[in-house]
Formats: C-alpha cells, structure tokens, sequence
C-alpha cells in the first residue's frame, strides 16, 4: 500500500540547476523563494508575466523563451511543472521521475513526487506547512509567521545564544505598536531596562527568568540616573547577557539613546538600535490630527518643550517657530505650555491659532482638550492635564472635523441636485 503522506524536508539548492517550466502565475509566485535560496534557475516557457520579465531582465534567472522540449530536465536537481497544459506537465513530470529528479505539479499535486509547501520567514525560521488543503496550510504558516513576528509565539534561540545591547523604541504606548524587530528581541532578552514610558504590558509577557530593572529605580541622585542605566547595560551584557533597553516612543527622539549607544560601543558592547514610533506623529494620528496635509500645511516642527523659553539652558528659536505656518509639535511640554504659548504669540503667532493637547495617547485613558494659543493655559489648569502628553499647534487641529463637515454638506448638495 503506497502512503499519500509527503515526507518533509528542506533543500539546499545554492548554486544547483532548477526547472521551471511554465512563466504564469505560479512561476511568478514559486520563482522568488528559489531564487533566495541561491538556486540556478533556468526557465522554460514562450511568454512570461511582466513580473517573471523583471526577473530575467534583471539576470536573476535564465529564461529559454520557447516551449519544454524532451531532455530540458537533465542536470536538474528539482522541477516545477507550471504550465496551463495539464499534458505538458504530465510529460515534464515523467522525464523527471525517470531520470530521478523530484518534480512538483502546479496542476496535479496527487500526481507529482514533491510537494511545494506553503512557506514564510520570520527572523532567521522559515515555516513550512504541508497539508492536503492549499488553504488551510497557508492559513496555518500566517498563523505561526505572525505568531514569531509579534512575539506570541515565542522560542529562544539556544544555539548561538548572544551577549549585547539592543535599544528598542517601545512607541507611544500601546504594546501594539511596537515594531515586529522589537518584539522579536524582547523575546530574547535576559535583561530588560525600561523607561517608565515603554508598554508596561509588554513586560508582563516577559518570562519569568527575564531580569526587569525599573530605570527610574536605579541607584544615585538624579543628575546620575543616566550614568547608572549607562553602567546597568555594559555590566550585564559583559556578564554574557542580552540586554534589551526598552524605551519610549523612539530611541532618538528626545530619548538619550545616543548616549546609550556611546556608552556601549566604548565599552566593545556590540549595540543595536530598533527605532520605534515617535509620539510625535502617532499620537496626533491617533487623535485624529494629521500633523501636514495638501494645502494646509508643507510641514511640522518637532520642539522638546522640558526647558521653559526663557531659559538660558534653552536652545530653541522660539522667535523663529512664531514666523512659520507649519504645524508645531510640543513634547513635554504641559507644565510649561503657558510660558510657550505666550512666547509665540509674543513673536507674531496669531493667539487664536488653535491647539490640541492629547493626554495618555494611543492608551485607554487617552483624552484630547482643545484650545487656542490665548487659553492653552487655562486649559490645562481646567482640564488637570498631566503628562504625558503631546501638544499640537497649528490649523491640522480642527482639520478632520472641517473636511468631514464639508463633505457631508457636499453629498447632501448632490443628493438635492439628484432630487
């Protein structure tokens, strides 16, 4: 009794002759994996789909431009039959099986002697599913790919396991939206430094043997805090472990990531940095607030708003800002925002531009309070507006509710002019 299960195994083709036959629809889908996997490719088939012409053109591939001919399968270390002639593939997969060489059916898989499994690759894994059902293998390999990729299915690598730093941006503060490369190295961390910012969500998913240091909780006055997370990172990773620095929104982005990542490298730690999704752009979405938009707006400032303008510290040109039409954006600015407010207007900012003040962004507790540049003030006073919180000045404010207004008022004029 002969068995219809298919064995699974993996090939290494890296510099060994493959045929395809056939350049439609499924050669198109099938040519990109063997040609990652470093294999000769050599094509057989009159016409092509413009992305398979893409792939000759650019020499990844060779392409004999007429139809299979007897003997096309010599040399060959695997086949795929791809054509829309069932006849064609049946006489392709018999050459092969007579010389020995495993052929895949794109029209017949009962009839061929290997199985083209539904295939992905997260990280460094590749996931293959075979099944009788085309589609349920590939809803299998979504599952497990997304699985990796988000860090819900997670395995840690024991083979080449690494010693260093990697400093991750955790993004504005729902764990959904940290990136996939974050999460990926979350799940392979011994250690983990987080910013009281960084999704605290994700820390509970941490396992147990993972070491979480708080990095508002370490040692020395405050003037020192950054010198002790400095310290915390190259002590572990010099004790052979992989440390993940979680931080807000981005590394780079008013985060002293700079200084972490100097810290490291002058220490031989080896550094990686994962940037992530700055609150500068996310939590106006969120709320949304598109902080540029055609015809309104050609761009947006970034501005730290931890220093008051009249500070000598302060390297903002406040004077400047006033004078531009853009969008300005404001971190860390609420206890601040009074003494801000009034320095643009000061320097020619009309204080009836509008403002935005999006408290706890893209979190359950998020909340917006609109204002002016005239009562951002009392606002916050009113409102008891507390960090974090992201301030937005500029007309992109009240955007999305004009446009949504007018639009509306549109089709009700159409649906009159219908009547």
């Amino acid at each position: 009794m002969t068995s219809s299960a298919a064995y699974p195994v993996g090939l290494r083709l890296a510099g060994r002759r493959v045929l395809v036959v056939g350049g439609g629809a499924v050669a198109a889908r099938r040519l990109p994996a063997l040609l990652a996997a470093g294999a000769a490719v050599e094509l057989v088939a009159p016409a092509v789909t413009p992305a398979v012409q893409a792939m000759a053109d650019a020499g990844e591939l060779a392409w004999h431009r007429r139809p299979w001919a007897a003997g096309d399968t010599d040399g060959a270390w695997y086949v795929l039959a791809a054509t829309d002639d069932p006849a064609v593939n049946a006489a392709v997969a018999a050459e092969a099986e007579a010389a020995r060489v495993f052929c895949a059916r794109s029209d017949d898989a009962s009839a061929a002697t290997a199985w083209t499994p539904a295939t992905g690759r997260a990280d460094d894994v590749t996931v293959a599913v075979l099944s009788g059902d085309p589609r349920r293998s590939a809803a299998l390999r979504d599952a497990a790919l997304d699985g990796l990729r988000t860090g819900t299915l997670t395995a840690r690598h024991h083979r080449a396991h690494r010693a260093g730093v990697a400093l991750v941006g955790g993004g504005p503060g729902d764990p959904d939206l940290i990136t996939v490369r974050g999460r990926k190295l979350l799940a392979e961390a011994d250690v983990v430094v987080a910013d009281h910012l960084a999704p605290r969500e994700l820390l509970a998913e941490l396992p147990a043997h993972v070491e979480v240091v708080d990095a508002a909780k370490l040692p020395y006055g405050r003037a020192m805090a950054q010198e002790a997370i400095n310290a915390t990172l190259v002590d572990r990773a010099r004790a052979g472990k992989f440390v993940v620095r979680l931080k807000g929104g981005d590394p780079y982005v008013f985060g002293r990531g700079l200084e972490e990542v100097v810290a490291c490298t002058a220490a031989g730690i080896p550094v990686e940095v994962v940037p992530g999704i700055s609150s500068s752009v996310s939590v106006p979405a969120a709320a949304g607030i598109p902080v540029t938009h055609r015809g309104v707006t050609h761009e947006f400032t970034v501005v730290s708003g931890h220093v008051a303008p009249e500070d000598p510290r302060s390297l903002v040109d406040w004077e400047a800002l006033a004078r531009m039409r853009g969008t300005l954006v404001l971190l860390m600015a609420v206890e601040r925002l009074g003494a801000i407010a009034e320095t643009l207007v000061r320097h020619g900012r009309d204080p009836k531009t509008p403002v935005a003040i999006v408290q706890e962004g893209t979190l359950a507790a998020q909340r917006r309070v609109d204002a002016t540049l005239a009562t951002a003030a009392a606002a916050v006073t009113e409102h008891a507006v507390r960090p974090p919180a992201v301030v937005v000045v500029g007309p992109v404010t009240a955007l999305l509710d004009e446009l949504v207004a007018a639009a509306r008022e549109q089709g009700a004029v159409r649906g009159r002019e219908q009547d």
